[in-house]
């Protein structure tokens, strides 16, 4: 009997990631519609530049989507893409808008739920089902130039998740988002953008950077692109994909061991026939086992 319960678990957990996989696709449609529509570029960065290379689509345990943008491209992006986006089905979160203190955009869909792990200090928060939307700025000249920025990053991102409601067991991660409360904002952001537009070198540090050497390469691995296959579509990554995907994970192509394939679970909720709304007071009493390590 054990083994039965387990096995329809198991089996209702599949069904519901292969249901948020597809809702995740409709809003990656809608996106590159848009860009396309515009001439705006843009790449699948990370695990899913890496499972468009090794699976042709979504990794088989990732539950997410992440795109990247230079960082002309993805204000050109917010400033235009409302006006051709269906907005009664999806909502475009710009980084730092009423709401959204992060340094991030997300694209969502509306009338959907992706209740994630922490307790929102904004119960206005927009929270569907999402993708990722992460600018990608110019590098300095200089690697104590690009080390600066790579900590500027830190206290930028320090003090947008704390705004946000970010939730840490460690007395360390405490500690430093102690201090970036004390410090302002602005000058740490510029900091971090800063670098010539023609710069040669790019950095990644506002998508989920833990390490410096895995988010700083040449411009062409963002503005060279070429389609490939995901799903039943086909979506812009670097044109350099097999050097980048080194840098990010090293030997790319070798799978985890079994016990490593596992969702991230981003969400402890995800609802793709309810609003979010519907679950406005979820997060106030509940106390999460595992915290996500994502930024998101």
């Amino acid at each position: 009997m054990q083994k039965d319960h387990n096995t329809n678990a198991a089996s209702d957990g599949e069904a519901a990631l292969q249901m948020h996989k597809q809702a995740l696709l409709v809003i990656l449609r809608e996106f590159d519609r848009v860009c396309r529509k515009i001439g705006i570029p843009y790449v699948l960065y990370a695990g899913s530049m890496l499972g468009a290379v090794r699976h042709q689509g979504f990794i088989p345990w990732d539950d997410d989507i992440d795109i990247l943008m230079l960082r002309e491209d993805y204000e050109r992006f917010l400033n235009e893409a409302e006006s051709l986006l269906d907005l009664e089905k999806f909502y475009l979160q710009k980084e730092f808008s009423e709401h959204w203190p992060m340094f991030f955009s997300k694209l969502r869909l509306n009338n959907t739920a992706c209740i994630e792990k922490y307790h929102p200090k904004d119960n206005k928060v927009h929270q569907g089902i999402y993708i990722d939307i992460f600018p990608c700025d110019s590098a300095a000249r200089t690697r104590v130039g690009r080390k600066l920025q790579f900590y500027a990053s830190k206290v930028v991102i320090a003090k947008s998740l704390d705004r946000r409601g970010y939730i840490t067991h460690s007395r360390l991660k405490k500690l430093f988002i102690g201090v970036c409360r004390l410090l302002p904002m602005k000058p740490f952001l510029k900091c971090a953008r800063r670098g010539r537009a023609d710069s040669e070198m790019v950095h990644s540090f506002f998508a989920a950077a833990s390490k410096y050497s895995k988010n700083v390469y040449p411009r062409e691995y963002i503005s060279q692109t070429a389609d490939a296959p995901f799903e039943d579509g086909a979506y812009p990554i670097s044109k350099h994909y097999d050097e980048l995907l080194k840098i990010i994970y090293g030997d790319y192509m070798q799978l985890p061991p079994p016990e490593q394939r596992r969702i991230k679970q981003h969400a402890i909720l995800v609802d793709v026939n309810n609003s979010y709304e519907k679950y406005v007071d979820y997060h106030r009493d509940v106390e999460f086992d595992e915290l996500s390590r994502s930024i998101r």
